[in-house]
């Protein structure tokens, strides 16, 4: 299979606005009505019809992209597949793998049947927290993190992915580790932290100093950073603090809804909020973060939210 891709040289660093997709568990499970143990979607991809769940799901991404003529940053529905949440599942480390070996497989097929010369598609290997993504109950050290994760970053740059992203970041321990194992990998690696309604990760720390600690540890490794799982009124004010660091934001995803993270993990209907205003706010985002090449969305987002993002962040305007 040709899996000839971008590594070394990542469109959304060269000046190509990027779509992501959505909320991908969200959307299987209050959509689809697919069920999610433990929120993980890595399994559907050996059977059936959960693959043709996700391909589904990642076409209609695939399409809007290309209307647009942006690239597409295409995840892995790996973000819950680390050994611990695996472990969780009684999923073997050997089927594990398998699943990472699977996913790459389907989205190289589907790059290989769609991507177009004006919307290159990145495989891009998701990486998930050790523990909860809102509130972590074990908190692992620069060290233990960098071990932990190092497998399944090793996975991925022996299945061809252009990258990886570790998504929905709770404190900065963590993060640095998997920029290390990244780093020593050779794999590129985008850095997303999420945060509470006061703009703050949920580890109590800014975000400015999050991303100024993550990149003094690392030596600046990260390929860029990003915020994820955060409706933007949680964060708009803390992006109008000036300096260096918004230029190392590159990625946003933000949630549809405004619910705190306690609300939404207690929510038994989805919120979906208003897609068109959305887009409307990352527009205005685009005047705080100079460098945001990669906007999609997360928990509550569909192709709707990501239509009007993509639509209210015209190419013409990209840095």
């Amino acid at each position: 299979m040709n899996r000839v891709g971008y590594r070394d040289s990542l469109p959304q660093l060269n000046g190509k606005l990027c779509i992501t997709d959505g909320g991908l568990e969200t959307t299987l499970i209050f959509h689809d009505g697919i069920e999610l143990p433990l929120f993980a979607a890595f399994p559907l991809v050996s059977q059936e019809d959960g693959k043709a769940a996700l391909d589904r799901y990642m076409r209609s991404y695939c399409d809007i992209a290309i209307r647009h003529q942006k690239g597409l940053i295409m995840d892995t529905p790996t973000w819950r597949a680390s050994k611990r949440w695996a472990s969780d599942l009684g999923v073997s480390e050997e089927t594990l793998k398998d699943s990472h070996a699977r996913a790459v497989d389907w989205l190289a097929e589907l790059r290989t049947e769609l991507e177009t010369e004006s919307s290159p598609f990145v495989l891009n290997g998701v990486i998930g927290p050790h523990d909860d993504g809102y509130v972590p109950q074990s908190l692992l050290s620069v060290a233990e993190a960098r071990a932990y994760h190092a497998d399944q970053i090793q996975w991925f740059t022996e299945l061809g992915t252009d990258m990886i992203s570790a998504i929905t970041m709770t404190y900065v321990e963590e993060a640095t580790g998997i920029a290390l194992a990244a780093q020593e990998a050779g794999m590129p690696c985008a850095i997303s932290f999420t945060v509470e309604t006061d703009g703050k990760l949920p580890s109590g720390q800014g975000l400015r100093s999050a991303i100024e600690a993550v990149d003094r540890e690392t030596d600046g490794s990260p390929s860029y950073f990003m915020i994820n799982c955060a409706h933007p009124d949680h964060f708009e004010d803390v992006l109008s603090e000036p300096g260096e660091w918004r230029g190392r934001i590159m990625g946003l995803r933000a949630n549809a809804s405004r619910m705190s993270h306690a609300e939404l993990d207690e929510a038994e209907e989805l919120d979906e909020g208003n897609p068109t205003e959305l887009g409307s706010q990352y527009r205005s985002l685009r005047a705080l973060l100079p460098n945001l090449m990669v906007v999609g969305g997360c928990c509550g987002t569909d192709h709707r939210h990501i239509e009007s993002i993509s639509a209210e962040c015209p190419v013409a305007e990209a840095a």
